[in-house]
């Protein structure tokens, strides 16, 4: 990370953090208010009650965007270690297990022993690859798959996650992981940006190819530790 990054990051932590004060501020006496009203009568009194929980939802979103933002601005200093990828990717789809049952998602994988270990900071990869099996399910609101397969390509380790899902269309793909913009009601638009950014911290990188009706793979590439 250089120098300019770092401080921009560091200006732009602060900024957050500020407001996040603010925020809790505002949400504090937002709650008070709303004690005031604990059975509206009135229709005013109902209106009112109604405008200061609009207000509280959006003080909670504003929260929510702050800290994927912080998480997303400060994701450059990884602390990485060897790790073996197959044993975490296992620990990864039990837990995802439920949530696939749930969802009647199929989840496979196909994991080679006898992949080289690389270096991975194991908590934010694990945090990438649980935002990618939950944009996958997602997709799928009938039930689908999810396919893992890992191989080895000219000294890096390659992972697809592909999914049976929907698909992206053109031109929604084109922008898939800019920060901001997101297709889902409430999302912030920094699940995928921030997966790309702890690709990019992990000296890897990510891509993605979809069709409309038939699914979605992502494609992710680590350096194999020496």
């Amino acid at each position: 990370m250089t120098d300019d990054y770092a401080a921009l990051a560091e200006l732009a932590g602060g900024f957050i953090h500020e407001i996040k004060n603010h925020l809790g501020t505002l949400a504090l006496n937002l709650q008070l208010l709303a004690e005031d009203f604990p059975d509206p009568e009135t229709q005013r009194e109902r209106r009112a009650l109604q405008r200061v929980q609009r207000l509280q939802s959006e003080c909670q979103r504003l929260v929510e965007i702050s800290n994927d933002f912080l998480r997303f601005a400060r994701m450059w200093d990884l602390t990485l270690t060897p790790a073996d990828l197959p044993k975490l990717l296992e620990e990864m789809i039990d837990f995802f297990g439920p949530t696939a049952k749930s969802g009647n998602i199929d989840v496979k994988a196909y994991l080679p022993a006898d992949l080289p270990p690389v270096r991975l900071d194991r908590e934010l990869f694990k945090q990438a690859i649980l935002n990618l099996l939950l944009n996958a399910e997602q997709a799928m609101p009938e039930g689908g798959s999810i396919t893992l397969q890992a191989g080895v390509d000219n000294g890096h380790v390659v992972l697809h996650i592909i999914d049976t899902g929907q698909g992206i269309a053109p031109d929604v793909l084109a922008k898939l992981f800019t920060p901001f913009f997101s297709t889902k009601t409430g999302g912030t638009g920094l699940g995928l940006a921030t997966t790309r950014r702890i690709m990019q911290g992990h000296h890897g990188s990510i891509d993605v190819q979809s069709e409309v009706g038939k699914g979605t793979r992502f494609t992710i590439r680590l350096p194999a530790a020496r």
